[in-house]
């Protein structure tokens, strides 16, 4: 998704006779419990979302209000994460509080997502609110409601025809010193999933996998007349890679969500072998240079790169195991404790400084302050970042050499070639560091109980085992 500016898109809309009226004012609108009351399983969806924990976050709260100190942030931070509070005109977030906040203004709304009437800018929130009393949506044709008048928008239509730009206008962020540091939209412009190709079923959108469709009655209550639509009802989990680390709705199925979404789309697995059939699994032991083990990580169902988002916060990286029969240690990387972030151990491969196929299997945007040398923790810190990610599909050439977009990490065995028995391969996720939430706590921004509070993600399609039993005596690889 490389850096697309945009005019003001005008959107297009088509809206049902409204017969009743007066209908509610702007202030109810604005406030997702009104409407919960035609839309309640959307409601309780997005009640333990991310979306709805955007304001209550400890690590937004805290990050906010040092940045505050530090850079004099004013609204940049508050426009995605509490945007009803800067629409409505509060300017001030300086020692930030969200138990102050109004339902209205608290997270990302209903309202603030359904009442965008254009798309201004692809980063940094350039959504531009009608602030009336239409609710936008992807429903053509939409049924009368008493609540509020109702539109079509195909910006929020399924997936295929959305184009993505409502959710990239905020999770794309270039910093204030200019830095395009999240650039998820951006990413996924440049990937086979934005392509205009409806007989290989594209483009498959963020909503296409962040926000499932399926048949189903989109409102619902007393003298309502709303019929199922194909694919009318869309999912408002919207899981991505972040839980909750403090008492939310829902937080304890978080971890789940995350899992469910990832199935299947990071992956230990070789490459397609010419005309066709199953992929070997991934894991190789062969002599080349001396002896090396080789692990090929491979992305099928993501639309950007991985991790994504705040990938200079982010971390995921490989863990390898290389045993002989008797179960020594031959090889062991990426072995990293429950409470350390991987640069804490002394481990190049993982912490390496040149991104390509073997050389690096820590996977995340190493940021940097001005000095080029001491990472930055804060993105007002960020001077430059080095992207060091596991890329996306960009083509369907299979000649081209963008096909395989793969990464392959190499570990030297040397003499102990011979002796390996068995191999174990996981890939680990976490969504923050360490090293960030100790720095907001010893700032006396974060209260200490939220430091230990990380998720580690684990996708089972990334567990992989080798075994000298099973290898391909040819290739050296496993069969599966």
């Amino acid at each position: 998704m490389k850096r697309l500016l945009f005019g003001v898109i005008a959107v297009v809309v088509a809206t049902a006779a409204c017969t009743h009226q007066p209908k509610d004012p702007i202030a109810e609108l604005q406030d997702p419990t009104t409407c919960m009351q035609c839309h309640p399983q959307h409601y309780t969806q997005w009640s333990g979302s991310m979306h709805a924990y955007a304001s209550q976050d400890p690590v937004f709260v805290a990050m906010n209000n040092r940045g505050q100190r530090e850079a004099q942030l004013g609204t940049f931070c508050a426009q995605c994460h509490v945007p009803m509070a800067v629409a409505n005109g509060r300017t001030d977030f300086t020692n930030f509080d969200p138990t102050q906040l109004s339902p209205a203004e608290d997270g990302v709304t209903c309202f603030f997502c359904h009442n965008v009437k254009a798309v201004t800018a692809d980063h940094n929130n350039g959504l531009e609110l009608a602030m009336d009393q239409t609710m936008r949506g992807g429903a053509q044709n939409p049924a009368d409601t008493p609540a509020h008048d109702s539109a079509f928008d195909p910006t929020l239509m399924a997936s295929q025809t959305n184009q993505s730009t409502m959710c990239g206008s905020c999770h794309d962020v270039v910093t204030p010193a200019g830095v395009a540091l999240e650039r998820t939209y951006t990413e996924w412009q440049s990937t086979i999933f934005a392509m205009n190709d409806p007989q290989k079923f594209l483009p498959v959108t963020c909503s296409g996998c962040h926000m499932i469709s399926s048949t189903g009655v989109i409102a619902q209550g007393p003298g309502l007349n709303v019929g199922t639509r194909t694919d009318g009802f869309h999912d408002h989990t919207l899981a991505g890679i972040d839980t909750a680390i403090s008492s939310f709705p829902d937080g304890s199925d978080q971890q789940n969500e995350i899992e469910t979404e990832l199935e299947g789309a990071i992956a230990i697995v070789g490459p397609t072998p010419t005309g066709g059939g199953a992929a070997p699994g991934g894991i190789c032991v062969v002599p080349e240079n001396g002896g090396e083990l080789t692990v090929r990580v491979d992305s099928f169902q993501i639309g950007h790169d991985y991790p994504s988002g705040t990938a200079q916060d982010r971390r995921a990286w490989l863990e390898v195991n290389a045993y002989d029969g008797s179960g020594n240690v031959l090889l062991a990387s990426g072995v990293v404790g429950s409470d350390q972030d991987p640069e804490d151990i002394d481990d190049p491969m993982i912490n390496c400084t040149s991104a390509g196929s073997g050389a690096c299997s820590g996977f995340w945007d190493r940021a940097v302050e001005a000095d080029g040398v001491t990472p930055a923790h804060f993105f007002w810190q960020v001077a430059s970042e080095t992207s060091h990610l596991i890329r996306p599909s960009v083509t369907l050439d299979a000649n081209s050499p963008l096909f395989d977009h793969s990464t392959t990490a190499v570990y030297p065995l040397g003499a102990s070639i011979a002796t390996v028995d068995h191999v174990e391969v996981k890939l680990h996720t976490r969504p923050i560091t360490y090293a960030v939430l100790n720095d907001l706590v010893s700032s006396g921004d974060l209260p200490a109980m939220y430091a230990s509070s990380i998720a580690t993600v684990e996708d089972l399609g990334s567990m992989k085992m080798w075994t000298k039993a099973t290898a391909d005596p040819v290739t050296g690889c496993n069969p599966n």
